[in-house]
């Protein structure tokens, strides 16, 4: 008796870069692809605020860089792009390949959630287990709309909650020396009074 079960085609990077320029977000993981639309501006704004809070922190410390968005290619099977990086000079120093793409993973990756179970899915389960097997120190997983962020770190050889922090909270970092943000002062507010 034949097997009759049929095996899904793994997309790997070269087609990821066929893809359309078509405003979506196009990304692989374990050659599976996942495609997200343009997110909103409230999400746009905490990843604005983040990388302003990271570089204000960063010009000062000199130790490292901050990307937005990178492309971050760790294999074949593994690109995707994810919101906020820093990544520190020393790793730096022969993490990009000829594209300019980084192929080692950065200290620290970001995650802002978009609306949406299988956006959260993705960034809370497939994204976070990639990013635990490719070495990543520290995860932040940061929602907008419910106002909080969820702090991964490195134990035992993965990423492992180890923080949910609030609105009354400071975020802050083993990673980064001397780096604190108020949480509250990453969210759009409506109204500033």
């Amino acid at each position: 008796m034949g097997n009759n079960t049929a095996v899904a085609e793994k997309f790997t990077s070269p087609q990821l870069a066929l893809m359309p320029d078509d405003g979506k977000r196009y990304e692989i993981v374990d050659g599976e692809l996942y495609v997200s639309r343009q997110p909103s501006y409230e999400h746009q704004y905490t990843c604005s605020l983040l990388t302003h809070f990271l570089v204000e922190w960063n010009l000062k410390s000199e130790i490292g860089a901050v990307f937005t968005a990178p492309g971050l290619i760790f294999g074949e099977y593994d690109d995707v792009a994810p919101d906020v990086v820093w990544m520190s000079r020393d790793r730096l120093s022969d993490a990009a390949d000829e594209a300019g793409h980084l192929t080692v993973a950065p200290e620290l990756v970001i995650e802002v959630l978009s609306p949406g179970k299988a956006n959260q899915e993705r960034d809370r389960k497939v994204k976070l287990n990639l990013y635990s097997r490719r070495g990543v120190d520290e995860y932040w997983i940061v929602s907008w709309i419910q106002r909080f962020v969820e702090v991964y770190r490195r134990e035992d050889a993965a990423l492992k909650l180890v923080a949910t922090l609030h609105d009354t909270d400071n975020l802050t970092s083993l990673l980064l020396p001397g780096f604190s943000c108020p949480v509250s002062k990453l969210f759009f507010q409506e109204s500033l009074t």
